[in-house]
């Protein structure tokens, strides 16, 4: 059962972490870099809300459970961290494709549907759900497959607020990667982030670490600003704009 965290305690659950994130709701905890200057910025509130939406829509469009296998087909990105989040949230593992497309769970959810056009489709074979990644985006800009879900449209026709959502078993697995093996519920949260932190991720870096970064720092209260790839290589190259990103949000790691 995931219980209210103790004051003083850090989260050791995916509820217990949204709980906590959502305890300062204006509260900026995960802003997003991405290429061509696009910045989106997610309160504890809007966060919440678009886990929440996710949330249902796994649950009642796909019956997402403990034993459901979710593959995560999208990059280091603000949209793929929520489809983490709301799929640990319904109890289900994160399968991580990697750089190309792996042996398909129950539902996969991925930027490139055309990838994954040959999915098997109807008892036993896999759901897709495709993901446009522009902040703006209101509907996935290309052919989809027959039978996927364009999640832009059909995200938002979900309730704002969980309905409900299975008991996590600690003991199931939460992550699985090709670079980092599998991570059990019990073990997805880590314990040692610096508490209150707003920090810099590059998003360069391997997503099952990267994603467990955002976790870490989220137990501990504190906020992600999370850049691209290639925002994060152009900042790098570039000291005095990034001191700049440093000082005008406020990063403190």
């Amino acid at each position: 059962m995931n219980l209210p965290v103790a004051s003083g305690r850090t989260p050791t659950t995916i509820s217990q972490v949204l709980d906590l994130v959502l305890s300062d709701p204006g509260r900026p905890r995960l802003t997003w870099y991405g290429d061509g200057g696009e910045r989106v910025e997610l309160s504890g509130a809007v966060l919440q809300n678009w886990v929440s939406k996710t949330v249902n829509l796994l649950v009642e469009e796909f019956d997402a459970a403990p034993g459901t296998v979710v593959t995560l087909d999208l990059p280091p990105h603000w949209r793929g961290v929520l489809w983490a989040l709301a799929t640990w949230r319904s109890g289900a593992t994160v399968q991580l494709a990697g750089d190309s497309p792996a042996t398909p769970g129950d539902v996969v959810v991925t930027s490139r549907p055309a990838a994954w056009a040959d999915l098997p489709s109807g008892p036993g074979g896999a759901d897709l759900v495709a993901v446009a990644l522009p902040a703006l985006a209101r509907s996935f800009d290309g052919d989809l497959p027959p039978g996927a879900v364009d999640a832009a449209g059909a995200v938002m026709t979900y309730g704002d607020v969980i309905g409900w959502a299975p008991e996590t078993d600690p003991t199931a697995v939460a992550l699985e990667s090709a670079d980092a093996g599998a991570v059990a519920f019990a073990d997805l949260v880590p314990a040692d982030g610096t508490p209150g932190a707003r920090v810099l991720v590059d998003g360069a870096r391997p997503l099952a670490g990267l994603l467990r970064e955002l976790l870490a720092v989220w137990a501990a209260d504190g906020s992600v600003v999370l850049a691209s790839a290639a925002t994060a290589a152009e900042l790098a190259a570039d000291p005095a704009r990034l001191a700049r990103l440093r000082e005008t949000e406020r990063i403190t790691a």
